[in-house]
This record gives C-alpha cells, sequence and structure tokens, in this order.
C-alpha cells in the first residue's frame, strides 16, 4: 500500500498556497483595468514621459553599476586585503535598508556638505534633479549587482588564470580576456536584475530626486503621484508596465542561472 509522504506533502502545499496568492495578487492588477483604458493612458504624455526617463534613466545607472560592481565583485571574490569584511559588509548594507532610509543618507551626502560642494562644483547636483535619479538607482541596485558577480567569480576555478598568467599575460589581460568571458552568464544576470532594480526604485529615488510631476518622475513616482491624486488607471497603467519588465527580468535571470 502507497504510504503519504505527509512531510513532502505539506510543504509542496505551502509553496502552491502561497504562489496561489501571488498569481491571484498579481493577476488582479491585469484584471480590473479594462484594455482600453490601459491603452489610453499609455498614449498619455504623462506615461510617455515616465516610461522615456525610466528607460534612459534606468540604461544609464545599470551601466555605471555594472562597471563598479565588476571590479568589487571581483576583488572580494580573488583578493585578501586589508578591511575586506568591512568592505563586504558595507557594499551588501544597502539591501538589508529601507530604501527611504537610502535616499535620506544620499540626501544627506549629497546636500550641504564637501561631498554635494565638489560635485556642484563638476557641475553634478544630485539632489531634485534627473541626475539624483540615476544616483538613487545607481546605489540601490549596485549591492545586488555586486553580490551577485562575487558569487560567480567564486565558482570560477582560479586555477584557469593561474594558467593564463604562467602564458604570459598580465593581470588586466587575463581579467578582460578569461575571468569576464568565463563570468559571461552571471554578468548578465546581474545586469538584468541592476536594470529591474533601477526601474522599480521608488524611495531613494523620491526622497533625493524628488517627486516632481514630468521632471523627476519615473514610473515607480507616477504610480505614487497618481494613487495620491486618485486616478486609479495612470496608476494602474504604470504598475502593469512596471510588472511586466520585472518578469522579463526575472525569466531572463532564471534562463542565465540554468547556465551558470
Amino acid at each position: 500500500m502507497y504510504k503519504i509522504n505527509w512531510f513532502k506533502s505539506v510543504f509542496i502545499f505551502l509553496s502552491y498556497v502561497i504562489t496561489a496568492m501571488l498569481v491571484l495578487a498579481i493577476g488582479s492588477l491585469f484584471l480590473v483595468p479594462e484594455f482600453k483604458d490601459v491603452l489610453n493612458n499609455l498614449k498619455g504624455e504623462e506615461m510617455r514621459f515616465s516610461l522615456q526617463l525610466s528607460l534612459i534613466t534606468g540604461f544609464i545607472s545599470t551601466l555605471l553599476v555594472i562597471v563598479f560592481a565588476l571590479p568589487i565583485g571581483y576583488a572580494l571574490s580573488r583578493f585578501q586585503f586589508i578591511g575586506k569584511g568591512f568592505v563586504k559588509t558595507m557594499i551588501d548594507l544597502p539591501i538589508a535598508f529601507p530604501e527611504l532610509v537610502l535616499g535620506l543618507c544620499l540626501l544627506l551626502l549629497f546636500g550641504k556638505t564637501f561631498v554635494g560642494s565638489i560635485c556642484r562644483s563638476m557641475g553634478l547636483d544630485f539632489v531634485f534633479t534627473r541626475e539624483g535619479v540615476v544616483m538613487a538607482q545607481f546605489f540601490t541596485a549596485m549591492p545586488y549587482a555586486a553580490r551577485i558577480i562575487k558569487s560567480t567569480f567564486d565558482y570560477i576555478d582560479p586555477r584557469l588564470e593561474f594558467v593564463s598568467r604562467s602564458l604570459g599575460y598580465s593581470a588586466l589581460e587575463t581579467f578582460l580576456n578569461v575571468s569576464i568571458r568565463l563570468a559571461g552568464n552571471g554578468i548578465l544576470a546581474a545586469t538584468v536584475i541592476s536594470f529591474a532594480r533601477c526601474i522599480g526604485t521608488f524611495g531613494t529615488v523620491l526622497i533625493l530626486a524628488g517627486g516632481t510631476y514630468m521632471e523627476t518622475e519615473v514610473l515607480p513616482i507616477t504610480l505614487y503621484l497618481n494613487i495620491s491624486y486618485g486616478n486609479m488607471g495612470m496608476a494602474l497603467t504604470s504598475g502593469i508596465v512596471l510588472v511586466i519588465v520585472s518578469f522579463i527580468a526575472i525569466y531572463i535571470f532564471e534562463k542565465t542561472e540554468a547556465r551558470l
């Protein structure tokens, strides 16, 4: 007689329950509004501005994230240096921060401080500006990219790099021609996740760059402002766009992760 594995059944049942709740919650976002209303909102000036600003700042932020996350992730994976534990902790810390707290920290940093003064002397003002949107997205997404890239290099056999060095290649040549190529899938995954985090960043952008209508209004700000105004149609449309972007990002991440 077949014996039921209650341990396995309970765990699988709980997985189904939570999955069903998430499907219903996300599905309601697509079922409540009418397709015609969503289409009209997508054609609106505010939504076009918000989507365009989100994509532009998202691409710029993601590029900056990968440029910095690559050397950071590699250093944490391959090198031993003074303060390594502290560096790793501080890089990871924003992941545990509420975005509003991170935004407040950045606002204080780039406000009336010597750092802010130096940036403004270089023509960079991050407080309540579009440049601030990029900076907020960068610091929100960078810890995720650094962690993914570090984990990727951890799984790459360092002996392959030693072989390259023994053949006369420099450390930089080995990094560019061997390490990065071997870490290609992980870097792609980090890029996709970073872009999704940049597009979806709300609290950090709100505090540092402000939620100014048609100025620093990225998609999450559009959702927030229109809920505040009572314009649920526009709020739902921006939510749908954000969910679609996140779904595509997670799908690509899962596909690339399977190849690591």
